[in-house]
């Protein structure tokens, strides 16, 4: 009954919030915990709750994983509309100082002093073996001034590694300082009409905002630090702001019919099919970027000398190679969808790689996956069997990603 109730707020003509507010004898269904006390809040907490929201623990904060439609249709509505997603557990950061971007250089892969001001792109945070901690998203505000957005399941990792990194920096005469933005919230706008929605609410002119920058400005009124990024493969928007004026600007965004709320659920089918790493998944401090086919984020200024953390492992790696690769895989029998830690083999039964991530393509209608196999069957087109549950499956690796990506840049 609430499932149905809650489809039918889905297709309304009125926002989705309010329709809900209309029905004051829908009781919303949410899947609380015991240890949900204990579990860190967003600012869209309540309001998650008051959604129909399912609740789960996920990387130290209650996070909601759907609403009341179904995964599937989630990811569908993403790839056709406008989805909001509360990712307000990442850590949103900044480097600042006046040597704020050779720190920041000290400890990502990038190539941060190439970028123009108010540009971003996906980098890596490496161990001392050349493995990674993180992925990250390094923004150039200027040249004494770089924002940050790590993952929140490694947030206390991360900023030990960056802290004592920073103690070392500023001990041999540097000037950074790390800063966290505990007093900011962040939401992922995505689809191919979030673009559509956005304008209105907003002075900057989002045809000439291309993927990858990142400003400054007001939406709906509402001081906001905007990028244009995401990672559902969809063109969308990443939007910081203070926690007080979050549920706000949601609400506002969810009047117009195209828009609606998106759990962590859509959210993995979503970057699964557009190719995108988990960290903790198909990430972790034993891999590192050539192996996760990350290679392109290593700056090509830097690759002579690569003076980043680990950069003496991963510089012998980019002359010597690597034994493992990260493919995609598509099946080419029926079989339970593969998941993390299924056995990837040949006809014979030898062992050459493991699944990291794997499921069901609502969009393609059929299932996917990716992992690691070792370097001599990771061209594209390899015959394999994917062993889940016991029972072995045919596959062939495959380019990731899975489907066409849509992201807003300049014309040729």
């Amino acid at each position: 009954m609430l499932r149905v109730a809650a489809q039918a707020v889905a297709k309304r003509a009125a926002p989705q919030w309010a329709a809900a507010a209309a029905r004051p004898a829908l009781v919303p269904f949410a899947r609380c915990y015991a240890d949900d006390a204990n579990l860190l809040k967003t600012a869209l907490y309540d309001f998650h709750l008051e959604m129909g929201a399912k609740m789960v623990p996920f990387a130290g904060h209650s996070m909601p994983i759907q609403y009341g439609d179904s995964i599937m249709d989630a990811t569908k509505h993403c790839r056709t509309e406008a989805s909001i997603f509360d990712v307000s557990h990442m850590l949103g950061s900044s480097i600042r100082g006046k040597d704020a971007i050779k720190f920041t250089e000290r400890i990502v892969v990038g190539d941060i002093a190439g970028l123009k001001n108010g540009t971003g792109t996906l980098s890596v945070v490496t161990n001392e073996h050349g493995g990674i901690i993180d992925d990250t998203v390094v923004t150039k505000i200027n040249d004494q001034d770089v924002y940050i957005v790590l993952n929140g399941g490694c947030s206390e990792k991360d900023q030990a590694h960056i802290n004592k990194h920073l103690a070392e920096f500023k001990k041999n005469g540097g000037d950074a300082e790390f800063i966290v933005h505990a007093d900011r919230s962040l939401l992922a706008f995505q689809g191919p009409k979030a673009v559509d929605v956005l304008q209105p609410l907003t002075k900057l002119d989002l045809k000439t905002f291309y993927f990858g920058m990142f400003t400054e400005t007001k939406i709906d009124g509402k001081d906001v630090w905007i990028t244009r990024t995401g990672y559902t493969g969809e063109d969308g928007f990443e939007i910081s702001l203070k926690k007080q004026d979050t549920v706000s600007l949601t609400k506002k965004l969810l009047e117009n019919p195209a828009s609606r709320l998106c759990g962590l659920g859509a959210r993995d089918s979503l970057r699964l099919e557009a190719g995108l790493c988990l960290y903790g998944n198909d990430l972790n401090e034993q891999i590192g970027p050539l192996e996760a086919g990350l290679t392109w984020t290593i700056g090509k200024s830097r690759r002579d000398d690569c003076s980043f953390v680990g950069g003496d492992v991963i510089k012998k790696q980019l002359t010597d190679g690597v034994a493992k690769r990260r493919v995609g895989f598509k099946f080419t029998g029926k079989g339970a969808p593969a998941r993390g830690g299924s056995v990837v083999k040949l006809a014979d039964g030898t062992v050459v790689g493991e699944i990291t991530s794997g499921g069901f393509s609502p969009v393609l209608g059929e299932n996917i996956a990716m992992g690691y196999v070792q370097k001599a069957f990771a061209k594209a087109g390899t015959e394999l069997m994917v062993e889940t549950r016991g029972k072995s499956t045919p596959a062939v690796t495959a380019k990731m990603p899975f489907v066409t990506c849509h992201y807003h840049r300049p014309s040729a």
